[in-house]
């Protein structure tokens, strides 16, 4: 079975949490004792899936994951997922990807909320290099009708975007 390549888009400037009284970018603000960005990436490198940081300075989301999908074109498709979810587990990753091999698009769900990675396979890649501005990939999603996924992890849809996000984190990793 091929795989598809996880997309960790780190390239937003992180305004809301510095807005929320946070003191540095939230992907390196510190999460018992790792920065949010390493939680992230120690899920994705657990998950023995192949991936692709992309960590370079775009106007927007979907300019994020078009240049993410051009720089990793031979994959058999992706997972993009934002690196400020540093609750994710590798099961997550690795549930989506198999989905992917009945689904062209799928989206994980815990509780009722969509979450992330949302998987394309390669059908999707046209698309998705052409993607652009802030509103990510939901253009991609509604035109291929996405398969909802449950799964039973919080950490697909716990994202930090502010002070009181990271603290909500560090209360579920202590299990309070």
């Amino acid at each position: 079975m091929s795989l598809p390549t996880v997309i960790v888009l780190a390239s937003g400037r992180g305004e809301r949490f510095i807005a929320s009284g946070g003191t540095t970018h939230k992907l390196q603000a510190l999460l018992a004792g790792k920065t949010v960005l390493q939680h992230t990436l120690d899920a994705v490198q657990a998950s023995g899936l192949p991936w692709h940081l992309e960590d370079a300075g775009h106007p927007g989301m979907g300019d994020s994951i078009a240049a993410a999908v051009r720089a990793t074109s031979g994959a058999t498709g992706w997972l993009i997922l934002p690196a400020d979810l540093p609750l994710i587990q590798s099961e997550t990753l690795l549930a989506i990807a198999a989905a992917l091999t009945l689904h062209e698009v799928v989206v994980p769900v815990c509780g009722g909320h969509r979450g992330h990675p949302v998987g394309f396979q390669a059908c999707c890649a046209v698309e998705l290099m052409h993607l652009q501005g802030s509103s990510g990939a939901a253009s991609v999603v509604k035109a291929h009708g996405a398969t909802e996924w449950p799964v039973d992890d919080i950490g697909c849809i716990t994202d930090i975007d502010t002070v009181d996000d990271l603290q909500r984190a560090e209360q579920l990793l202590r299990g309070a």
